[in-house]
Parts: C-alpha cells; structure tokens; sequence
C-alpha cells in the first residue's frame, strides 16, 4: 500500500499539491484524474521519490520513503517502473538496447541482460522488434517497449503518466489491455494519471480526483463516477 499524508509541494510561487492524502492499495489499477494544472503530475513526482514534499509523508508498505537518501533512495527509486505520455526512449539505441538499458545501470551481466530482454519483450508481445529502431516502431510499439523498460527491474509499482494520451483509439486499447494483463500476471500496482475519462472508466478500479491541487474525492471508480458528490467532479464528467 502507498499512503500519502498531507502532501504539498511547491514551485517558485506556484503550488501544485495542496495538503493530499491518499491510500492506494497494493495490487490494483489506481487512477488519478483532474483537468490540466489540476497537480496530477506534480503528485505523481512525489509518490515515485522523483522530488521531495515541501510537508507531509510518503509510506511504502508501512515504512517511509521521503526521507530516503543516497544508496537507500537509488534501492528504493529501482523497484519502481515509470512510462510516459512521450516514450522517453533513446533514439541512438535500437528495442533491446532500450530495454537493456536499465539492467547496465544495475550492473548485470551481458547474458544475464540478454535473457531478460527477451523475456521482457516476449511479455509485451514484440518480439521480433528487438532490433528495430525507434523511428521503424508505431506510437503502440514505442509505448511497449517503454513499458518493457520500465518493467526490467521487477519493479513492485508501475507508474503511468498519461501513457496513453498520444495514442489513437484503438491502440490505447491494446496499451490498456497489455497493462491490465501485466498488473494480473506480475501481481504488480499500477498507478495511471490521466486526464482521459474512457481510460480511468476501462482499466481502473479505484480513482482520485484532483483540482486545483487538493485532491478532493476518491474511491471506488464507479461510485465516484456515477455519484460525484463535489461541483468540480461533477464538471469533469459533465454530469
């Protein structure tokens, strides 16, 4: 489980996470959704240790993780996995080169890399693209491969920031699909933000709202979405 206990963070004279406090169970597909501005990635940075709250506290599993440094911080930092809306990807390396890269930084093996490549990339269902380049892959194949990548170090957690904004109609479906098989088959949590609604309605089972920096409701997909009890929810999904 990750809690969240009063967080705010702030940026020159910007707050972007307002006094937040968050409970996301372990092994689930939890969303965070608000318009853009509303702090999503702001609180998403400070749930994955990317930066450190102005106030409030992080837990992983019951220990807390803010205060993390040094090699404490990089263990802990490892056993995260993140995507993003635009891949992040090195264009001077080809599929396995990606994917691999992770695994140098940890200090693996060339055949130890290599196993796990192949594992990874047969788990996203590409593997004949491992040494294809990047400008030779769909906006669908770039995502699976970063999901691959992010996935290298058998991480517990798996963030999605907007993973699947810059993606068609269908192929957002199939991204959603494969993260909805990983999170069953590798017993993972899967932590999506996102300001699309069909995305957190398809994949996930519980959701936060956030606006203006507060997050200001959160629960079970269903009940939040078919009875948002505050106006800006109410806005947001146009009820």
């Amino acid at each position: 489980m990750i809690i969240l206990k009063d967080i705010s963070k702030t940026y020159s004279t910007v707050t972007a996470v307002r006094k937040a406090d968050l409970e996301i169970p372990a092994n689930c597909i939890f969303g965070i959704i608000g318009r853009s501005g509303a702090g999503k990635s702001s609180l998403l940075r400070v749930m994955s240790l990317l930066e450190k709250p102005d106030t409030g506290e992080v837990y992983y599993g019951g220990e807390r993780v803010d205060t993390l440094k040094g090699n404490e911080l990089l263990l802990r930092r490892r056993r995260m996995g993140m995507i993003f809306q635009n891949f992040n990807l090195l264009g001077s390396r080809n599929t396995a080169g990606n994917i691999s890269y992770p695994l140098e930084i940890a200090g693996l093996s060339k055949k130890q890399i290599e196993k796990r490549v192949d594992e990874l990339l047969e788990l996203v269902d590409i593997p004949d693209k491992k040494k294809a380049r990047m400008r030779e892959l769909s906006g669908g194949q770039k995502q699976r491969v970063a999901i691959a990548r992010a996935l290298a170090a058998s991480p517990e957690v798996l963030f999605c920031d907007e993973a699947t904004s810059s993606l068609d109609p269908q192929t957002t479906r199939s991204i959603l699909s494969l993260i909805r098989d990983l999170k069953e088959r590798l017993n993972i949590t899967v932590v999506l933000i996102t300001h699309q609604l069909n995305v957190i309605r398809e994949i996930c089972q519980n959701v936060a709202v956030m606006n203006e920096g507060f997050i200001i409701e959160s629960g079970n997909v269903d009940t939040v979405f078919n009875s948002p009890k505050e106006k800006a929810t109410q806005e947001l999904l146009h009820v």
